[in-house]
């Protein structure tokens, strides 16, 4: 290798150049062409190099050092990066679906929306070069993923191995940790607030001191935690037995407002469930058509509606996480106040609900939670959003014309034109 020196515990630096050379052959090589190579970079110093954007799927990166390394929007699926040091990598919105981080230390790493689903923090024993005679002399050591104070914000972590990964003082706000397995794991002090652990298995694991307000804990089960002097307020809890057997009597009445829609008026009447926890019909709201209906503070959490009729809905002050709301009508809505965090708005419309004549209803998303919500191709036509949370939303493709953004919070919004 050209030029390299050497670098800490015997592993050798290269320089920017020859990594572009080695990521584009790696590229060629996952997509059949001509001249590839698939990438390994076992043992080396990478650290502070610039990855930003570049395919590294199925690549082997295992004990290498990336510290401080530039790896925003990188392509790092089913990636080896067992044992490596990410201290203080800029990871922000990478892809790291199936990645093996077994044993990985990413201390103070940024992870700011990052996919993490089904990645492997578990430990692993790890190959050290000896401290002088380097890489001809290793030592193995376990260790465990180590995420301690690194920031999470808004990443997500389905079903990803985390037991006894350390996590210390991590920053998991508005993530998604469905079904993780965090059995073991150490998150003394983490900041999981508002966070999604439905189905996450916490047994043993250390949340002394944790922020979990607002955080969705349905179907988990603390009592094995360790949780002296965590904030719980406000959690969202499993569907109370009351919600689940109000839930026919739910579905009773969205079928009459989808009969009223469909029927012009002339039968059923709009549905008034202020409130209702919606989340024991599972898939059964989805495609309906509920113009009109009114449903001001339900819970709607983690519930697919894609394809929903909304048009005029009143929806303001519900909860609505990580809903999909792919290719819904929600045209002339009322969502003021509303909880969309991390919700998919795929294509999604929410342009102004015509009246006829010239009049038209714009939709109301004041004061509404859109966070890392995902709104690609959709119709914000008109919308109002005036003093929306907007932060790390995904607006690529969206049609946005005459848009009010008074007072909104648009910081590393995605595909928002000035």
């Amino acid at each position: 290798m050209s030029g390299a020196t050497a670098s800490l515990a015997g592993r050798k630096k290269i320089s920017q150049a020859e990594l572009d050379v080695m990521i584009t052959a790696h590229e060629r090589f996952i997509a059949g062409k001509p001249g590839g190579k698939g990438l390994s970079t076992r043992f080396l110093d990478l650290s502070g190099l610039n990855f930003t954007g570049r395919n590294l799927s199925d690549a082997d990166l295992s004990a290498s050092i990336f510290d401080g390394a530039k790896m925003v929007g990188t392509r790092l699926e089913r990636a080896n990066l067992f044992g490596c040091d990410l201290r203080g990598a800029d990871l922000r919105e990478a892809v790291l679906i199936r990645a093996d981080l077994r044993g990985a230390c990413l201390r103070g790493a940024n992870l700011a929306s990052a996919d993490l689903t089904q990645a492997d923090f578990r430990e692993g024993q790890i190959a050290v070069p000896h401290p002088r005679k380097g890489l001809n002399s290793l030592i193995h050591q376990k260790r465990a993923g180590d995420i301690g104070h690194a920031n999470l914000q808004g990443a997500t972590l389905a079903d990803t191995q985390l037991d006894n990964a350390h996590a210390f003082a991590a920053d998991f706000t508005d993530c998604s940790l469905k079904g993780a397995k965090l059995t073991g794991a150490n998150l003394k002090e983490a900041n999981l607030e508002g966070a999604n652990l439905e189905g996450a298995a916490v047994a043993g694991c250390n949340l002394e001191g944790a922020n979990l307000e607002g955080a969705v804990m349905s179907g988990v089960d603390v009592s094995s935690a360790k949780t002296t002097g965590a904030k719980m307020g406000h959690m969202v809890a499993a569907p109370s037995d009351d919600a689940i057997a109000r839930a026919p009597d739910l579905l009773r009445a969205l079928v009459a407002n989808n009969h009223w829609v469909t029927t012009g008026g002339k039968s059923g009447v709009p549905a008034r469930l202020d409130g209702a926890d919606f989340r024991p019909l599972g898939e059964h709201m989805a495609r309906l058509k509920l113009s009109l209906l009114s449903a001001k503070g339900a819970c709607l959490v983690g519930m697919n509606l894609s394809d929903l009729h909304l048009q005029g809905a009143n929806l303001e002050g519900a909860d609505m996480r990580g809903v999909s709301l792919r290719g819904a009508d929600l045209r002339g809505a009322r969502l003021t106040g509303a909880n969309l965090t991390k919700a998919d708005l795929t294509n999604a419309c929410f342009g102004p609900l015509p009246l006829g004549g010239n009049r038209s209803n714009p939709t109301h998303l004041e004061n509404a939670k859109l966070r890392y919500a995902i709104a690609r191709g959709a119709d914000l036509t008109g919308v109002l959003l005036d003093g929306a949370d907007l932060r790390g939303a995904d607006l690529t493709g969206a049609r946005i014309d005459e848009r009010s953004l008074a007072g909104a919070d648009i910081t590393n919004v995605v595909g928002l034109e000035d």
